[in-house]
């Protein structure tokens, strides 16, 4: 026989979502999901309150449409922001005053070194822990490869981020129902500001996913240069970055019904003189297990993985050890090197369109 609803929620951490967009639904309900015995979804926060509604009736929770009502609601223990991201510093704020006990915030967490310095205050002022969904630091694959990575971590000359993906529909699609999809936008190409914010997206939308990864290998960054930033069709980017006697490659690629057919592929790299490291990651949405990574050195390769779970889920299990005070969240001065160093890249992407276009 199934619980009550109230005995299976006894004792676990209450969740309260604000957005509750195709990432709330086809990504975090589906890892709670697989962690029912330590969360369950609260309240649901959506700013089209039919769409607050319909989500929150999917996992009887508490439906609203004002940010206030899920801070108010006591049984929400953890806020997850899943809204645009201009809106995520504010938000975050707010959820640390509230005197949550944690707060999972999308990538990226702020939109300006200033905005992630007045987060990083705030949460050292409240003491609620803040978490950032680039989930491929919490992927048990890429955690192993990071412990056996040993000089590779200072010898490394050439770091790659490469991605090529269907359109993200495909995947929200097999994960769940999505209700009320935004529609894409048109975009023209030919516009370098056009260009310029085609980038800045997919730097914060998606390279960012790998971008505290790089920046592992990258610790100084105060030289960084830009050599080569263009966006490629239907949706994508290459970008190329020099940043002290390190290179960075950034690439992405999302096929259109066209080019369905691609394969899809997520590796990071990192290549050094006398090793190298290639993480193998499943895409985005895809709840299919952790990454695989294989390092090579003086002729042998060691494999780690795959794990059990993925990254999305690494999130929430993090979580729930900072929550039982078993764990701790990443550190503060961590989280806004990482956004300095992805905002680094987008301004120096920016610059070099509008550069060349002149």
């Amino acid at each position: 026989m199934p619980q009550p609803a109230a005995d299976a929620e006894a004792g676990t951490i209450g969740v309260g979502f604000l957005g509750a967009g195709p990432v709330t639904q086809a990504i975090h309900l589906p890892s709670l999901a697989r962690l029912g015995g330590t969360f369950h979804v609260a309240h649901v926060m959506d700013v089209d309150a039919a769409v607050a509604s319909a989500v929150a009736a999917r996992v009887g929770a508490t439906p609203s449409a004002s940010m206030e009502a899920l801070l108010d609601d006591p049984v929400v223990d953890v806020v997850a922001i899943c809204s645009p991201h201009q809106f995520h510093a504010a938000q975050v704020i707010a959820a640390c005053r509230a005197g949550k006990k944690a707060v999972l915030c999308e990538k990226p967490f702020a939109v300006s070194a200033e905005e992630a310095a007045e987060i990083a205050a705030v949460s050292a002022q409240t003491g609620v822990s803040i978490l950032v969904g680039a989930m491929h630091t919490f992927d048990p694959g890429w955690l192993a490869a990071e412990e056996a990575a040993g000089s590779l971590l200072q010898d490394a000359h050439t770091l790659r981020s490469s991605i090529v993906l269907p359109p993200n529909a495909r995947f929200e699609d097999f994960a769940t129902e999505v209700i009320a999809r935004p529609a894409p936008a048109e975009q023209d190409l030919e516009d370098p500001a056009v260009v310029a914010a085609v980038l800045e997206g997919g730097i914060l939308g998606l390279a960012i996913h790998d971008l505290p990864l790089v920046r592992r290998f990258v610790p100084d960054f105060s030289d960084l240069e830009v050599l080569r930033a263009e966006a490629v069709r239907p949706f994508g980017y290459v970008v190329l970055v020099r940043a002290g006697d390190r290179t960075v490659e950034l690439t992405a690629a999302m096929s259109s019904a066209a080019t369905a057919a691609w394969k899809p592929d997520w590796t990071f790299e990192a290549i050094g003189p006398d090793s190298a490291l290639k993480v193998t990651f499943t895409p985005s949405y895809v709840q299919a297990g952790s990454a695989v990574a294989a390092l090579t050195a003086g002729g042998r390769t060691a494999v780690a993985g795959p794990f059990g779970h993925n990254g999305y889920e690494g999130e929430w299990r993090r979580i729930a050890g900072i929550v039982a005070g078993t764990e701790r969240a990443p550190a503060a001065s961590d989280l806004i090197d990482d956004l300095r160093f992805a905002l680094a890249i987008v301004d120096g992407a920016r610059a070099h369109v509008l550069e060349a276009a002149a």
